[in-house]
């Protein structure tokens, strides 16, 4: 008898393979992976460090490794712990949730510790044969020394003043950056080899690269000589610039300048300046701007400090002239564009001195007949994208350069080159690392994260701020490791176990201590239940192909 067979529809179920893994089918639409993403702090660092990188050692008390992890870009963390405008608190999401992290406070402690400590570099690349000129032993030309150095050139900077740091040592006031601070740090460059040759002022470049035999040059003399202004004035009136006033006390001498002193300017060094007036016996320190508050140059907190040490601002006037101790002032207004707009009221103050902190310039006639150097009309080198000029093999940076004029973008310059200068060296080609995606503020599961209060840095009573001992007190080690611990670790896993335990099909397994996870594609549906708990998003959801 023959039998019928019959046709099943192709959608019926059938026997189960027990022998075989079963997997999502064709349902799933994306899958995660984990990625690591550019903290905003990192991003806005002018120096390129790897802030969240140390800080995740720093809170886990491995300061060592934080000061390791740091110095890889930056040789000065007392340094800056200290002078750095920190531009990573301004960008950091944590601002957002409550405040920044502290960032620059726990730099210093590192810094300070591993001064402590005596923890020194350590060069582990093999000498190159190649010698490096580098002119200016200012930030930018220290930090430029210390990377060649690394990289194994032999390297000696000539510096046309009596000591280390250029505008470190004479335009940042002691109570901001005590000497033997800037010094200790130095004297670790001198530690790896650094020569420093000091009150030696190069004139002639190509000669002097010629008779050291030298086979690269690196400019790097700053912006130490300050802007003019023209103030009718008669000859027995006391006029003196600030960048000079700044240079003298930096070398402690102590600039006769009478009870009543006014500062013309409205940026940082006016503030520094009417702050060392004071500490040098004025009884009244009044800085005169001609915009307001809002449009003041100067950093908050600057002008804060400046405030609380009974300093005056006069804002929106401008000095017509001085006669003998009698300073005439103008009121004015701003117009649409924010540029003032006299208005006919003068008012005169009593002075015993006037200081001009009406910027800095920077001189380089010195290097008017090397042929291919072009310059702005400022007097700044031009550079290209490499940091070098229109003369191979000399290559220039920090405030002689078009940039923003600050200690970190000088350091951060100094780098640059010396990446560049190495590779011009072993005709090679450098090319900086493609920078990922930043973390922003909304890509962030911010509720996760429990309230922490920012921790603030003790400081001296304004009694004592009659001398230039330093203001600011470091953290202690225990604050500061509560500080590096608010950091949210923005774009980089540092397994916290949520993926773990939010994963509905148990497709995510821990791969070890400091090894992340795995996913295993067979078990996972897409629900992106991982992702959404994610606190910091370093987990994408990436598309099937």
């Amino acid at each position: 008898m023959e039998l019928n067979m019959i046709k099943r529809p192709h959608d019926m179920s059938g026997v189960v393979d027990l022998m075989r893994p079963q997997t999502t089918g064709s349902e799933r639409k994306s899958h995660p992976i984990y990625v690591d993403l550019l903290p905003p702090c990192n991003e806005a660092c002018p120096a390129g460090e790897n802030i969240q990188a140390w800080l995740a050692y720093a809170q886990s008390g491995d300061y060592y490794e934080a000061w390791l992890e740091l110095t890889k870009n930056n040789p000065f963390p007392a340094i800056h712990g200290r002078v750095c405008y920190h531009p990573c608190e301004t960008a950091c999401n944590r601002a957002e949730l409550n405040s920044s992290v502290s960032i620059h406070a726990v730099e210093r402690f590192l810094g300070d510790k591993a001064l402590d400590e005596n923890w020194q570099f350590k060069k582990t690349v093999e000498a190159s044969g190649k010698r490096i000129m580098i002119i200016g032993a200012g930030p930018s030309g220290l930090s430029a020394a210390y990377h060649l150095a690394m990289a194994g050139h032999e390297v000696e900077i000539f510096e046309a003043g009596p000591v280390s740091g250029g505008m470190l040592h004479f335009g940042i006031p002691a109570y901001r950056l005590p000497r033997d601070i800037l010094q200790k740090e130095v004297d670790r460059l001198i530690n790896i080899g650094v020569k420093i040759h000091l009150n030696h002022k190069v004139s002639d470049v190509l000669t002097e690269k010629k008779n050291g035999k030298f086979d690269a040059v690196y400019l790097a003399i700053g912006a130490q000589a300050g802007s003019h202004v023209d103030i009718p004035a008669r000859d027995s009136a006391k006029i003196l610039n600030a960048v000079d006033l700044l240079k003298k006390t930096g070398v402690g001498e102590k600039p006769l300048l009478g009870r009543k002193v006014v500062i013309y300017g409205g940026g940082n060094t006016a503030m520094d300046s009417a702050r060392t007036a004071k500490r040098l016996g004025a009884d009244d320190a009044i800085i005169v701007y001609r915009r307001d508050q809002s449009h003041m140059p100067a950093h908050q907190f600057e002008v804060e400090e400046a405030l609380e040490e009974g300093v005056k601002i006069k804002w929106l006037s401008t000095i017509k002239n001085m006669d003998g101790t009698n300073i005439t002032i103008e009121k004015v207004t701003l117009n649409d564009e924010g540029r003032p707009v006299p208005t006919g009221e003068f008012e005169t103050l009593s002075a015993d001195s006037l200081v001009l902190a009406v910027g800095q310039t920077t001189e380089t006639d010195f290097l008017h007949g090397i042929d291919g150097i072009e310059f702005k009309k400022d007097g700044t080198v031009i550079v290209d994208a490499h940091m070098q000029t229109g003369c191979a093999g000399i290559f220039a940076g920090g405030d002689m350069v078009p940039a923003d004029r600050t200690v970190t973008t000088a350091v951060g310059h100094g780098k640059k080159a010396a990446h560049y200068i190495n590779a011009w060296l072993r005709n090679t080609l450098y090319q900086a690392p493609e920078k990922h995606r930043v973390v922003n503020y909304g890509d962030m599961n911010l509720p996760i994260y429990s309230d922490a209060i920012k921790s603030k840095q003790a400081g001296l009573p304004l009694s004592a701020r009659e001398d230039f001992n330093e203001i600011i007190e470091g953290l202690t080690e225990q604050k500061a490791q509560y500080e590096a611990k608010r950091c949210l670790s923005c774009g980089n896993c540092y397994e916290c176990d949520n993926c773990y335990a939010a994963c509905p099909e148990g497709a995510i397994s821990k791969v070890g201590i400091g090894l992340g996870y795995d996913v295993d594609l067979n078990k996972c549906t897409g629900c992106a239940a991982c992702y959404e708990q994610c606190p910091c998003h370093a987990i994408d959801m990436q598309g099937e192909v």
